[in-house]
This record gives structure tokens, C-alpha cells and sequence, in this order.
């Protein structure tokens, strides 16, 4: 009977807690570090990544990258947000689009460059004007400025996959 008694009361305690639990909202300041964790592992791991050659539908360390399988491995792999595969399916996502003047660490920035004025190109920004990104074949993953003439004058827009930290 004193068992019964007992198992009823964790029972019921169990039960209670679960759903007080499931009551409450997670604290926002957690909701942003978290975030920006995840981005910073983002930027990390791309920097781990400097010099692996680039390579047209790769998508590991092992094989290569092209620009967006870069990206797409970056973030599923260190914040588990899946991405769109190609360059052009990133630019047309509902993602919120940024412009270059509040460009934060972890965004998207697109170029174009295919002589049709399209976007063809896409890198990952560190911050301080500079994205890494896997450019093109015989290129490795590497660093470059925004204000580098060639990229200044084909950049187009950038989208925050990541909730901004």
C-alpha cells in the first residue's frame, strides 16, 4: 500500500513537471548565444577549411567544394540549418536579405560574375569586409575582401541564413 502511495506521488510529480515544462519559453539571452555560437562554429570551421581545393559538386573536406556546397556543408555540418544546394536556389530563398551595409558574420554574400549579370557566385562573410569562399577551379577555399575591385563591383546582395547574433 506505502508502495502504491509512493508511485502515485512520483507519478503525479512527473506528470506536473512535464507539463510546467512544457510551459515555458526558452530565456531569449540563451536563444542568442546559441545563435551566435552556431555562427561562430560556422566561421570556425570555414577557417579550418582554408586552402581545400575547390572542386565542382564536391561536398566534403575530403573531395573539395564549389562555392555552395561549401556553404551548404558549412552550416548543416556546425549548426544544422539546411541550406539549398545551388548558389542560385540560396539567392532566390526566402531568407531575409541583407543589405551590405548591416552585413553580419555568418551571411550569405552573392556576386556575379558569369558576364549575364547573374548571380553565380556566393561566399560566407567573416566580418570586417571579408568572406571565405571556394572561387573556382584550381583555386583553393581562401580569404578576400569585399572591397577588392573585382568583388566590389560584382557583388549584389547577401541573406542571413542564421538568426543573427
Amino acid at each position: 500500500m506505502f508502495k502504491s502511495f509512493i508511485c502515485s506521488v512520483i507519478v503525479g510529480l512527473s506528470c506536473f513537471i512535464s507539463s510546467a515544462s512544457a510551459n515555458l519559453q526558452q530565456s531569449p539571452t540563451f536563444a542568442s548565444t546559441h545563435a551566435k555560437s552556431s555562427v561562430d562554429d560556422v566561421i570556425d570551421r570555414a577557417h579550418q577549411l582554408l586552402g581545400t581545393p575547390y572542386k565542382w559538386g564536391g561536398t566534403s573536406a575530403e573531395q573539395g567544394f564549389d562555392c555552395s556546397s561549401f556553404l551548404v556543408y558549412l552550416f548543416k555540418t556546425q549548426a544544422n540549418i539546411q541550406l539549398p544546394r545551388t548558389t542560385a536556389a540560396m539567392h532566390r530563398s526566402t531568407a531575409a536579405t541583407i543589405k551590405r551595409t548591416a552585413l553580419k558574420p555568418g551571411d550569405a554574400v552573392f556576386f556575379k560574375g558569369n558576364g549575364r549579370g547573374q548571380v553565380s557566385h556566393v561566399g560566407l562573410y567573416i566580418g570586417e569586409g571579408k568572406f571565405i569562399h571556394s572561387p573556382r577551379t584550381g583555386k583553393h577555399v581562401r580569404i578576400d575582401s569585399l572591397s577588392n575591385k573585382y568583388w566590389s563591383k560584382n557583388y549584389t546582395t547577401a541573406k542571413r541564413f542564421h538568426k543573427a547574433g
